[in-house]
């Protein structure tokens, strides 16, 4: 980017500067601070020599000769291979009437350069005098000048990185967070509009289908009836617009509206006022095109470039990718809040643990931290400044302070603050802050605008200082009482908290607490230490006759060293070892069983069962009770087995070691969770508790504490993931199941972004003839590389993770949208329905508007369901089957025989189809094949009682469908008609006319 000459440059010409006095004519006055300026002062100075007819300054670069600045013409001779030889000159010479000048600056660290003047007549002696003062001041000022000016173009090229990068981590950050889609539109719009000209900005996005564009965002200055977002326009219909043909063609454009038209083929219909200037870019996602980025102007100013067009392209692949996760994240959250209400009891229990087991994970590196601190040898200033850091790391924390009430009670003091409005806290005697009514109340407080002013109309609080927007304090509470005040506070909306941020810092409090209480313990230890040590220098000649007082305060010394590591290296509530002296046995242990692999130990992670439950019902202090007990019983059996040690929380780990025999861990792990059978009696209550065990034996790839821990816990969750109150052993199958499960889950939740689902049909015949009646829809994974996977392989784990319902509704609507196959045939589609649908209240309504949506005949769709989805809820079940009764869709029971409901259940569901499991129909084939077909004639016999059709499934063989026949059995289905497959391809090998079922 070129920078603007400054004024003093520009007044050369006359003589006078923009800020000096006014120079003679022939004097020489060189002004500016980049290469273009000091040009215009020497073409400024030329311009007064009525014979001077040019003035060319150039300077010798990398890439040649190059003119920075110029007046007059350059004569008819003009060489630049004369300009080069001209540089290399020790002295001005005049060449054909022309006088050049060679610029060099000392020492060469800069380029060197020319100054060509030419005259119309030979130069006058006066300017030949005054040419070599000319070259001196060019030689001192022009390297500085450009180097000046290469600096100031590199500094702006870095401002427009740092923007762009800025530009791309507010669309990362905005569609990361939980920002409604319209907020994040606008959002982006605000993001573009920093990087080049967007008052004129929209989003056109292409739906899933494919047919229909919609305008999720419009801001337009011209336009009068801008498209609402919440509509769609065939593709079709948009077909001739420039909008359509970025999206359709996957190419940008840039250019005014009118023209563009003209080049694509014009537009077939209005799409809104012509813009002077308009630049659309695509947006892609695994190479395809489902969307485009567009700004434009109606001012003539306001013109785009080529780097505009880069820019815009960049931004939106970024636009692009955060544009697909939102919308992804957006339909997750939609399917989450959906069934939010429906799996709030039968999930409560699961996300208490999963809240208390994520709230713990978060607290233990702090607590973690927090005990190290306490335990340190650093000065107290040291220790508060790393609290402030901890404390950061949980909430924000830029405004934070710690105040202690001092011994005699009437003071508070601040040890340590940290504030952008008060730099400075001194000791005050005890009034009536906000600090001070969390000592009198000894409860934490959270305060914002509302609170504060309640607080100060009762007369419980006058501010102090400079009053924050939202205040968090609560109280230290050591063995002796409250002590003071931690709290952190915001100047700012931005930064709000919450009850939660109460909830957190309120618990870390606790060990803040117990910290400050070690630490001070152990500053007046040391400062105890210092005092003795001043009394024993300043009494050295007293020390015999006072051994015994000395001896004394040497043992009382030592033993409160004692204390102090004790209190370092074990849990405050049960006294077992803490996590530290566990890991720094781990690591001896570890370090002997590598010297010698005979020297074998094992590690047991060990949580109680439903501790939260027991802990949220009969509260802290009960739970506290029962923490203590049940670490007494563990280290009772474990006894001189290994160390028992408490982690944190309701979990408790054992060393085991030497092992000799992995049966040693497992029977000690039996024998810990017999222990815990028997009730334990905590404040006048018998509680019951168990524990799951996860057990990790030393093998020679370990190489830290850290990963026994972690393979203990994953067999922990394994034991816990089979109904708790057992032990499981890790081994690599383990592991490579939890990897692998991990994978499936992640790429099931990629697949239903790229819609990998597909269904396949398989007809169902009349046995009596082989007319096809129907086809039964079935679900197909197809991976990016062409491989189809079976339902058994996938759905087990689509169930467990949520996503099996996502899963059925992209078949669904596949299923509808080819069911135009089938209409004129009148044959049915039947597709599988699982119990959580018929959970939820939403199904119905969900699948009728897709039937009515694809104009799909309700009475050729068949809906079956098994016999434990009707028996999960019978009443709730049966209204949702007369519903759909009631629209006309057909309900079929599949896997008949395979459950455990009572017959009688038959005839209270509106039934239309009874299908046959197909172990009735393999058995035909067996040796008691006779048996099968009794109960296949009595359930063929009931079914046509009923008014129902009975299916087989699993049909094979020519003799299976001989028998079926013989038993009554009117349809069937299996491998003996046709295996799945696409659903127009089986119409066409059966190559019939229209068939009614």
């Amino acid at each position: 980017m070129r920078r603007e000459p400054k004024a003093g440059a520009a007044s050369e010409a006359t003589g006078r500067t923009a800020d000096g006095p006014r120079m003679s004519r022939g004097q020489l006055v060189l002004l500016g601070s980049t290469a273009d300026e000091l040009a215009t002062s020497v073409i400024g100075w030329a311009s007064t020599k009525s014979d001077c007819i040019v003035v060319r300054l150039w300077l010798d670069g990398p890439q040649g000769p190059a003119c920075l600045a110029r007046a007059g013409d350059w004569p008819a001779a003009d060489d630049l291979e004369k300009v080069r030889r001209c540089l290399i000159e020790l002295s001005a010479f005049n060449v054909d009437g022309q006088f050049y000048l060679p610029l060099r600056q000392e020492g060469g660290a800069h380029a060197s350069g020319v100054l060509h003047i030419g005259f119309g007549v030979g130069p006058p002696p006066e300017v030949i005098e005054q040419l070599p003062a000319l070259a001196s001041l060019l030689s001192q000022r022009l390297p500085a000048a450009i180097e000046l000016e290469r600096l100031h173009r590199a500094v702006e090229r870095l401002a427009e990185a740092e923007q762009l990068q800025r530009a791309l981590y507010a669309v990362t950050n905005m569609t990361s967070s939980s920002s409604e889609m319209d907020d994040v539109l606008r959002g982006l719009h605000r993001i573009v509009a920093g990087l080049m000209y967007a008052a004129n900005f929209f989003i056109a996005l292409l739906d899933r289908s494919g047919t229909q564009i919609r305008f999720a965002y419009f801001c337009d200055t011209m336009d009068a009836e801008p498209p609402a977002p919440t509509t769609g326009y065939s593709l079709e219909h948009c077909r001739g617009s420039l909008t359509a043909h970025v999206i359709m063609s996957g190419e940008s454009l840039m250019g005014p509206s009118e023209v563009l038209e003209t080049r694509i083929g014009g537009s077939t219909h209005d799409t809104g006022p012509q813009s002077v200037d308009w630049l659309g870019v695509p947006l892609n996602a695994d190479g395809e095109t489902f969307g485009a980025v567009v700004v434009q102007s109606y001012i003539e100013t306001q013109r785009y470039s080529d780097r505009d067009r880069e820019l815009l392209g960049f931004v939106a692949s970024h636009i692009a990718t955060a544009l697909l996760r939102k919308r992804a994240h957006d339909e997750l959250e939609e399917r989450v809040a959906e069934r939010t209400d429906e799996l709030r009891d039968a999930n409560q229990l699961l996300r208490v643990e999963v809240d208390e087991r994520q709230r713990g994970e978060l607290l233990q590196a702090a607590l973690f931290r927090i005990a190290e601190l306490g335990s340190a040898g650093d000065s107290l200033d040291s220790f508060y400044a790393a609290l402030h850091r901890v404390i950061g790391r949980l909430l924000h924390a830029t405004n934070f302070y710690i105040a202690l009430l001092r011994p005699d009670g009437n003071e508070i003091e601040f040890p340590y603050s940290v504030d952008e409005n008060e730099r400075a806290r001194p000791a005050r005697a005890l009034g009536r802050g906000m600090t001070e009514y969390v000592l009198r109340s000894g409860q934490p407080v959270l305060a914002d605008d509302e609170v504060h002013e309640a607080l100060a109309e009762s007369g419980e609080v006058i501010t102090h200082g400079v009053r924050a927007r939202v205040w968090l304090g609560v109280p230290l509470i050591c063995d002796s009482g409250t002590v003071g005040v931690l709290a952190v506070q915001s100047y700012d909306d931005v930064h709000r908290y919450t009850r939660r941020d109460q909830e957190l810092l309120t618990f870390v409090s606790y060990h803040i607490a117990n910290a400050l209480e070690r630490k001070r313990a152990a500053e007046r230890l040391r400062m105890v230490n210092a005092e003795l040590e001043r009394r024993v220098s300043e009494r050295t000649e007293a020390l015999f006759a006072a051994n015994r007082d000395l001896r004394l305060q040497i043992a009382e010394r030592e033993r409160f060293e004692r204390q102090l590591k004790y209190a370092a290296t074990h849990d405050a509530l049960t006294g077992l070892p803490n996590r530290v002296s566990f890991q720094q046995r781990m690591a001896e242990v570890m370090g002997l069983y590598r010297a010698d692999g005979d020297r074998r130990f094992a590690v047991l992670f060990l949580d109680l069962d439903r501790f939260k439950v027991i802990n949220d019902s009969v509260g802290h202090l009960v739970g506290d009770d029962l923490l203590k007990q049940a670490g007494s019983r563990i280290a009772g059996v474990v006894g001189d087995c290994g160390l028992v040690a408490r982690l944190g929380g309701d979990e408790f780990a054992i060393l085991i070691e030497p092992l000799r025999h992995d049966d040693e861990a497992v029977a000690l792990a039996d024998s810990i969770i017999r222990s815990l059978d028997a009730p334990i009696r905590v404040g006048g209550k018998e509680l019951f508790t168990s524990a799951s065990i996860g057990i990790t034996v030393a093998r020679a790839h370990y190489s830290n504490p850290d990963e026994l821990l972690r393979d203990a816990d994953v067999a922990l969750y394994r034991a816990k993931s089979k109904g708790r109150r057992c032990y499981e052993m890790f081994d690599e199958q383990l592991r490579r199941e939890a990897l692998h499960r991990l994978e499936v889950e992640g790429n099931l939740r990629r697949a239903l972004v790229r819609n990998e689902f597909e269904p396949t049909f398989q007809p169902i015949l009349a046995l009596d003839g082989g007319r096809t009646v129907g086809y039964e829809a079935l679900v197909r994974w197809r991976l990016p590389n062409g491989e189809v996977m079976l339902p058994g392989e996938f759905l087990p784990i689509a169930e467990e993770s949520g996503l099996a319902e996502a899963i059925d509704w992209q078949v669904y609507e596949l299923v509808l949208a080819q069911g135009w196959a089938v209409r004129e045939s009148g044959d049915y589609i039947s597709i599988n329905v699982g119990a959580r649908h018929f959970r939820s209240p939403r199904f119905v309504p969900e699948l009728l508007r897709l039937v009515e949506r694809y104009e799909f005949p309700p009475a050729q769709l068949c809906v079956e369901v098994t016999e434990l989805t009707l028996l999960e809820d019978p009443a709730s079940a049966r209204e949702l089957m007369r519903e759909l009764r009631a629209s006309g869709i057909r309900l079929a029971l599949d896997d008949f025989g395979t459950g455990y409901s009572s017959l009688s259940y038959l005839h209270q569901f509106p039934l239309d189809v009874l299908k046959v499991d197909r172990s009735f129909v393999v058995a035909l084939s067996a040796e008691s094949g006779s048996n099968a077909q009794s109960v296949l004639r009595a359930i063929c016999s009931l079914g046509r009682s009923l008014g129902m059709q009975v299916v087989a499934e699993g049909v094979e063989t020519r003799r299976q469908l001989e028998t079926l026949r013989l038993l009554g059995c009117d349809y069937g289905q299996g491998f003996l008609f046709a295996r799945p497959g696409p659903l127009e391809e089986l119409i066409k090998r059966d190559g019939r006319g229209p068939a009614k079922a």
